[in-house]
């Protein structure tokens, strides 16, 4: 499909009522992995509903660089996968454009291969912790060069060995590098998380024929002989794009949203029961056959309350937490969020531009190193708002401006176009 035209700064109206029902675009973090695994495997994959946005789009590159053939024109998409030997050098640097997800995966599929390749991306990913990845992976034996810890990295395939790695900060992007790098290690490899984070990489590698282990913490994975099967997989719509029109839907009595064909993954919905402890009536129909659970849910705002979230609660809800500070502005009370530093190292500063865009727009915000207190029930007002380059951020502002006194300009808004191109034209359709 051709890109999405979205104009860089983008004003929204205040709404006298949000109503609708609408799909959202494909699960990014699945289909990332997906794509990944896709090319791992030996044989034809088919998958449907991938997402048109730019980190998506990167992967793809990034793949089609090492030369696996991905079809997308009509239907599924079709990957050609040959596993690691089938990776040719490419011709220049892997760009990884925004998507820390693309980055830091590829570093675990790479690692065990035959190839050199350098991975890059633009000014923002550049500054974002890679440390974090390329250490585990170099104690499995990857070589990797990097500009102390961050982007470029040159990693050139080695032999690997399997390890037991034990992460201090919950990451599924570091567990899923770990876990694809030990597809093609001597021995096992286990990664122990401090919090449970979201299990895509792990169904995936069972639906595909890895042998799998989940137990206290740990995720264990057996290298096999056999190369990995390909898969036929629909992708389900993103839960954490849907959760701006939850927000939405939550922020006045009455107001209320469907959003179908969404993806339902219990590592990933734990915003629902924040939303719902916030005092929001959500309804959920939920298919759980196949790969990944997915259904409708249906969010309808009530009376708001105040909630206090832990590190294990940010952990649970980690994309979430800007569409989380928006509806805590409605909240009565005061709704305290702690354990969240990790969102300093996103694709902007969350909680900074967060706090920032709210305390314009009227809202009472302190801000600490790890979180944030939001004081309710704040009267907002139109502002000119900056997202810093974040389509999370952008997102959650122009759901802030649905319920403000008057007109809000975001600017930097096309960065919706990284997961979601047609997010403003989507809110047009609900907003009344």
């Amino acid at each position: 499909m051709p890109p999405t035209d979205v104009e860089s700064a983008q004003i929204v109206e205040p709404a006298t009522r949000i109503a609708g029902e609408l799909r959202v675009p494909g699960d990014k973090s699945i289909a990332h992995r997906v794509l990944m695994l896709a090319a791992l495997a030996h044989g034809e994959s088919r998958i449907a509903g991938l997402p048109d946005g730019e980190d998506v789009a990167a992967t793809v590159a990034c793949l089609r660089s090492l030369a696996v053939k991905i079809d997308r024109i009509g239907g599924p998409a079709r990957v050609h996968g040959g596993g690691w030997r089938s990776f040719s050098p490419p011709h220049g640097p892997l760009d990884s454009a925004n998507s820390g997800t693309t980055m830091r995966l590829m570093l675990g599929v790479l690692a065990g291969s035959w190839v050199s390749a350098t991975l890059d991306g633009d000014t923002s990913l550049r500054r974002r912790p890679m440390a974090r990845v390329i250490e585990p992976l170099r104690s499995m034996g990857a070589r990797i060069q990097s500009e102390d810890g961050h982007a470029p990295l040159t990693v050139t395939g080695a032999r690997l060995q399997g390890r037991r790695h034990v992460l201090s900060v919950p990451s599924a992007q570091v567990k899923s590098a770990l876990l694809m790098a030990g597809l093609s290690a001597s021995g096992p490899t286990s990664v122990v998380e401090p919090v449970a984070t979201r299990d895509h990489t792990e169904r995936l590698l069972r639906a595909m024929g890895t042998d799998v282990h989940v137990a206290a913490g740990t995720v264990e994975v057996r290298p096999s002989h056999q190369p990995l099967r390909p898969i036929e997989l629909a992708v389900p719509g993103d839960f954490s794009s849907a959760a701006f029109w939850m927000a939405a839907a939550a922020l006045r009595p009455g107001w209320s949203v469907a959003i179908h064909e969404v993806g339902l993954n219990p590592s990933r919905t734990a915003f629902l029961r924040l939303l719902e402890s916030m005092g929001a009536e959500i309804q959920v129909d939920a298919d759980n056959t196949g790969v990944e659970p997915h259904g409708s849910v249906t969010v309808t705002g009530r009376r708001l309350r105040a909630v206090t979230m832990g590190a294990a609660d940010v952990a649970a809800a980690i994309d979430e937490i800007p569409a989380i500070l928006i509806v805590a502005t409605q909240a009565e009370g005061t709704t305290v969020i702690e354990g969240a530093a990790e969102l300093r190292v996103k694709e902007s500063d969350r909680l900074a531009a967060m706090s920032e865009g709210l305390r314009r727009m009227g809202a009472v915000v302190d801000e600490r190193a790890d979180g944030v207190t939001i004081h309710g029930q704040a009267k907002l007002r139109g502002a000119t708002v900056d997202s810093k380059g974040d389509h999370r951020i952008a997102m959650a502002l122009a759901v802030a401006a649905l319920v403000a006194s008057g007109p809000t300009t975001i600017e930097d808004a096309d960065c919706v176009t990284i997961s979601y191109p047609d997010f403003f034209t989507d809110l047009q359709g609900l907003a009344k």
